[in-house]
């Protein structure tokens, strides 16, 4: 028998108003919806007589924003639940990578416990799917992997989740593209890659044993990307050939890519075009990093590049810092560019719901809609504008017409 779910006092956007000093307003009105089996059957404007028949849960006029996505985390690696430590100095990346080997290991026994941790910090920031890359090395094998697949599993028709073979180590090492195999065979749902330059020190080599082990399972492909300048640009645009001759447009994400920013501007717009022509995705955590340049977001999304943000791993081996709140992401991102204005903050939110927000360019409104899934993020705001500049804490999460965390 089909469950009926009323949802009264929702505040929903419905447009633009246009206040006599040349500014946007956002215009909000008060609606019920009705939610059958946990999707959206009717919207209704509060005023409208309707025969509430079922549960009634009223969300007393809170904002209902598209719940968010998490493009970029790494489950596996956090210490939370443990005791406080900071992150031991090495001197380079070589280090970094032997020291962190080492910790997993030895941590390897509490990966599900941390996982869990991690993804109800994520939940109750408003994050209902979440894409973690999870270490597969000779250090660990799959053992990381398993405890990110039993963490996820105890949130099952709340988080949805995409799972990514990462090989923190190199691709090209060992018994390491066995195991990547073996991972995909075992629950991982992506296939990883990690630096060609840097790392796997041989570009071409490295890609295409990517793509390969990706048509072999008929997976997607996310590829961690930090090697930076010319070397990296090369990387992107031989990956974008590889992408071409696979078929494989609209499947893979080049991560962080910080090197879409270190070339000049004909370079950056000759690339966006490639990336959009071939569906290639760029995941950015937007971090702070001084001595970094981010990816040019603005002008890849103007091309049509699909650009998501996460938060990446955060209080772990690599970093003290980080709260997960993809949300933070979205309002650095917004002061970094300079979205002042209500219009452009409120277009900032889509970089965390993979694209969708309750009204497009032009003010109309395009989210709920009939059909739509009851996935919402409740806040106390006047706009999405408001949600993105002021980071509101408190939050309501409702998947499937049923509020998870917290009850208002």
């Amino acid at each position: 028998m089909a469950e009926t779910t009323w949802l009264v006092n929702v505040k929903l956007e419905t447009g633009n108003r246009l206040l006599d000093n040349g500014a946007v307003e956002t215009e909000t009105a008060l609606h019920t919806l009705k939610v059958v089996d946990g999707w959206i059957e009717e919207i209704h404007d509060a005023g409208s007589p309707v025969n509430l028949d079922g549960e009634q849960i009223d969300m007393k006029g809170k904002l209902a924003v598209p719940p968010l996505k998490e493009m970029h985390n790494h489950l596996d690696k956090t210490y939370m639940t443990l005791d406080w430590k900071a992150v031991t100095p090495v001197a380079n990346l070589k280090e970094r990578l032997q020291h962190e080997a080492a910790e997993l290991k030895e941590l390897a026994g509490s990966t599900e416990k941390r996982a869990k941790k991690m993804i109800e910090t994520l939940l109750g920031y408003g994050v209902t799917h979440i894409r973690t890359h999870v270490n597969v090395d000779p250090y660990i094998g799959l053992k990381n992997l398993e405890g990110v697949k039993a963490a996820l599993q105890a949130y099952e028709g709340i988080v949805t989740h995409e799972i990514v073979a990462f090989p923190q180590h190199g691709l090209l090492r060992d018994e390491v593209p066995a195991l990547v195999r073996e991972a995909m065979r075992s629950g991982a749902t992506i296939v990883g890659g990690l630096d060609p330059a840097g790392i796997d020190q041989s570009i071409e080599r490295s890609l295409h044993e990517v793509m390969d082990i990706a048509t072999e399972f008929d997976a997607d492909v996310d590829i961690h990307l930090h090697d930076g300048g010319m070397v990296g640009y090369y990387t992107s645009d031989k990956w974008i050939d590889i992408v071409e001759d696979a078929g494989y447009r609209g499947r893979t994400a080049l991560s962080h890519s910080f090197c879409l920013g270190d070339v000049a501007l004909g370079q950056q717009v000759k690339i966006a075009e490639r990336l959009a022509a071939q569906d290639v995705a760029i995941m950015s955590t937007v971090p702070i990093n001084l001595n970094r340049t981010l990816p040019p977001i603005e002008l890849l999304d103007e091309h049509g590049v699909r650009v998501q943000f996460g938060c990446d791993g955060f209080y772990d081996s690599w970093s003290p810092y980080g709260t997960g709140d993809v949300l933070e992401k979205v309002t650095r991102f917004g002061e970094l560019s300079r979205k002042i204005e209500e219009n452009s903050l409120r277009q900032a939110l889509r970089f965390a719901t993979n694209g969708v927000t309750p009204l497009n360019a032009k003010g109309e409104r395009v989210w709920p809609a009939v059909n739509d899934k009851a996935d919402f993020v409740f806040f106390d705001a006047a706009s999405t504008a408001e949600v993105v500049a002021r980071k509101p804490a408190d939050r309501c999460v409702m998947v499937k017409g049923k509020l998870v965390t917290p009850a208002i």
